[in-house]
């Protein structure tokens, strides 16, 4: 059988957000493939500024796992993993407040376009809560579509003026 590296991102801004977060690194540990390394958990803003003030802060971690699980199968499981956990994809807002979240960043240096899945992630070079979890892990990671360092889409941001969102990094 076939091994793949992914990366995933992780978000929750609602309840116990480190129990959630530590939770579904479990989860994808177990269901999804061997976990190899997770980055720390930031602590960042909302994402959307409609409605900043009336969300809770995020927590966001990136980690990278060995899957054998195929594209589809990684994004099947990883939203049953979300609604174990308690998300309800029904009620959940665009960018709004959610219990749990998992974005599936890259798939080897594959490019998927279904309708429910863009491999890689169509908005990661665009988030540093992203980007700078991303690079703690993987210092030398390239964007498999842009062929961008890390370091390089960080200073993307920075020279958009978007790299604004990192609050703190907790232990």
């Amino acid at each position: 059988m076939e091994v793949h590296k992914t990366y995933l991102a992780l978000g929750s801004n609602l309840g116990d957000r480190r129990s959630f977060l530590s939770q579904a690194v479990h989860e994808i540990g177990t269901q999804i493939g061997e976990l190899i390394t997770c980055s720390k958990f930031y602590r960042t803003a909302p994402l959307n500024p409609e409605n900043i003030s009336s969300q809770p802060e995020f927590l966001n971690a990136v980690l990278l796992c060995e899957t054998t699980l195929n594209p589809m199968e990684l994004l099947t499981t990883a939203l049953r993993i979300e609604t174990n956990l308690g998300l309800d994809r029904v009620a959940k807002t665009h960018w709004g407040p959610r219990i749990i979240d998992i974005d599936i960043l890259t798939y080897d240096d594959a490019l998927v376009s279904e309708p429910n899945l863009i491999i890689p992630h169509k908005e990661m070079h665009n988030r540093d809560f992203v980007l700078v979890p991303l690079k703690e892990i993987s210092p030398d990671f390239v964007h498999p579509k842009s062929k961008k360092s890390i370091s390089e889409l960080i200073d993307d941001l920075k020279t958009k003026g978007a790299y604004t969102h990192m609050i703190a990094t907790l232990e």
